[in-house]
């Protein structure tokens, strides 16, 4: 993940010893493979699916994910490290193999992370996860008030913002909640695979529905490296999937250097220190994530 690094100057935060270390990150997918990148760092795990106790992932897309978080690049001699290597990962499984799931397991996810808070360290919650039905798209959704919760609990919701692109509009729920964190992806120009279907300009737009810009930031998503689902491996992917943990293990690096930092403070940081380049606002929101101007 060298290149995504680079664009979004992470190199610093390393210099200056930062790498998550102490900050637990959950994350709400389809699991997590036990890959070498992880050391020990798999802090807890649950099973909204298959009710297993030991961590898996019959898909993939979860270890991915988690691999960008907090990938050590043990297994590729650093090439392919995550944002925040030292973070503590929570893992809670709620979509299935085919990395489809039900509204009501991702609530149960957000109960159960409610729960452990406090004993696992959590501190961010990662959902690259998004519904487009109808009868969802509102606020007063289940998935809308199941993190809004999560967010007034003190955690920081970073959620994607779908790749249902490039019309207004497009924002997936629970991304168009106006509390958490909705990232976009910054790439989205290039086409690429998402889902095994190409698409181009697919990043979700806004405003919502109650006419909220949205995202909220954006960040590479095209073509990323990361963990896979086997043993030592790695594989690419895109999305706005990709783009979410980018943004969530940058802010693990913000709060391992100011621990004490509130969740609004956090949102505020971010777009305080977020680039311009030069896009609509609807797409771009605040602008692109710049870790080294996050962690002055």
């Amino acid at each position: 993940m060298n290149h995504v690094k680079e664009i979004i100057h992470c190199r610093d935060a390393y210099a200056m010893g930062l790498t998550g270390r102490g900050v637990g990150v959950a994350v709400l997918d389809t699991g997590i493979f036990p890959h070498r990148d992880f050391d020990s760092r798999i802090a807890g795990f649950a099973d909204m699916v298959g009710h297993r106790t030991e961590p898996y992932d019959d898909c993939g897309h979860g270890t991915h994910i988690c691999g960008i978080i907090g990938g050590s690049g043990a297994a590729s001699d650093g090439r392919y490290q995550g944002m925040a290597p030292g973070c503590s990962l929570i893992v809670v499984k709620v979509l299935d193999r085919k990395g489809n799931g039900y509204a009501s397991d991702v609530l149960a996810g957000l109960r159960w992370i409610l729960e452990q808070k406090e004993r696992l360290g959590i501190r961010i919650v990662n959902i690259s996860v998004g519904s487009c039905s109808r009868k969802g798209m509102t606020e007063n959704s289940a998935l809308v008030k199941g993190v809004n919760q999560a967010w007034d609990a003190g955690l920081v919701v970073v959620v994607a913002a779908g790749n249902n692109g490039p019309k207004r509009m497009s924002i997936t729920t629970p991304g168009i909640s106006r509390k958490v964190i909705t990232v976009g992806c910054s790439d989205d120009h290039m086409e690429v695979l998402v889902g095994g279907h190409r698409m181009v300009d697919y990043s979700g737009r806004g405003p919502t529905a109650a006419c909220i810009c949205k995202p909220d930031v954006v960040a590479p998503g095209s073509r990323v490296i990361s963990c896979a689902g086997r043993s030592d491996k790695y594989a690419i992917k895109s999305g706005t999937s990709m783009s979410t943990p980018i943004v969530s293990g940058a802010i693990a690096l913000l709060l391992e250097k100011y621990p004490d930092m509130t969740n609004r403070a956090v949102k505020l940081k971010l777009m305080e220190s977020c680039r311009d380049i030069g896009l609509p606002r609807n797409q771009q929101g605040w602008g692109l994530l710049d870790v080294e101007r996050l962690l002055l």
